[in-house]
């Protein structure tokens, strides 16, 4: 059975008060082992604080990005050296908001990849095309340009000991969900592009579901063939939210799916 996680993605929100009360929530109902995985991905200011609450825990902790580069004349830059150095886990990377607000490019993103790696950090490789792309059926085109990117820079056996996010970007923050038939369809398609290069590495490879995961939805998404878990955005920040989300995850490994 492949590994479960759901990831917590806080973007740009928080404080140190606000961060306290959420994870010493999250630690009352979380415990040291857990049938499936579950982390937070903070601001890079509080990647201190993550640790030092979070260390020893069943709770991972990761950066929202990494820097392409390692050092250097990169001013306002963070290395996957510098998150892994507090005892970080995962690195997203690729999210759609810094595709679209901030100009990272396949290539870029891929580079991105690479350093985590380097750096021994976890990549949370997220894919997903827009509305309009989707209206226009080159869902499976652009799914199929980003995935064959990170192919192509990284190999595929880079892949494995990494997490793609396939996160369609006409769901996130709208309120608006991908249909669970939806999202297997994406799950597959990704899984069978990667499959078609290396298929033990496509097997054992986490596909978490990102796009305004709720714990109403979250249930039947995760019970999708190829769903493994999610990557959730602002229902993150709600504690009794995030848990029974993380439980539903729990909940399809506890039936062995």
């Amino acid at each position: 059975m492949r590994s479960k996680a759901v990831v917590g993605n806080w973007k740009l929100n928080g404080s140190l008060a606000s961060n306290e009360a959420l994870l010493k929530a999250l630690l009352r109902e979380v415990p040291r082992e857990a049938p499936a995985a579950c982390a937070v991905c903070v601001p890079s200011p509080y990647l201190a604080q993550a640790g030092q609450m979070l260390k020893g825990s069943g709770i991972g902790w990761g950066s929202q990005d990494v820097s392409r580069y390692e050092k250097g004349a990169y001013t306002g830059d963070v290395s996957a050296a510098m998150v892994a150095e507090f005892g970080a886990r995962y690195a997203i990377v690729g999210h759609s908001e810094r595709r679209t607000v901030f100009g990272d490019t396949d290539e870029i993103v891929a580079e991105k990849y690479a350093a985590a790696r380097r750096a021994k950090l976890t990549p949370i490789f997220c894919v997903g095309e827009t509305l309009q792309e989707r209206e226009q059926g080159r869902t499976e085109a652009v799914l199929a340009r980003q995935v064959d990117a990170l192919l192509h820079k990284c190999g595929v056996k880079e892949l494995d000991g990494g997490i793609v996010a396939y996160e369609p970007v006409w769901a996130i923050g709208t309120g608006k969900t991908a249909t669970s038939a939806q999202a297997q369809e994406a799950h597959a398609f990704i899984r069978g592009r990667i499959g078609a290069k290396d298929a033990k590495v496509a097997g054992a490879l986490p596909i978490l579901y990102g796009g305004s995961v709720k714990a109403a939805n979250a249930a039947e998404l995760f019970a999708m063939q190829d769903v493994d878990g999610g990557l959730v955005g602002g229902a993150s920040l709600v504690a009794e939210e995030f848990v029974a989300i993380w439980r539903a995850a729990v909940a399809v490994v506890e039936k062995g799916r």
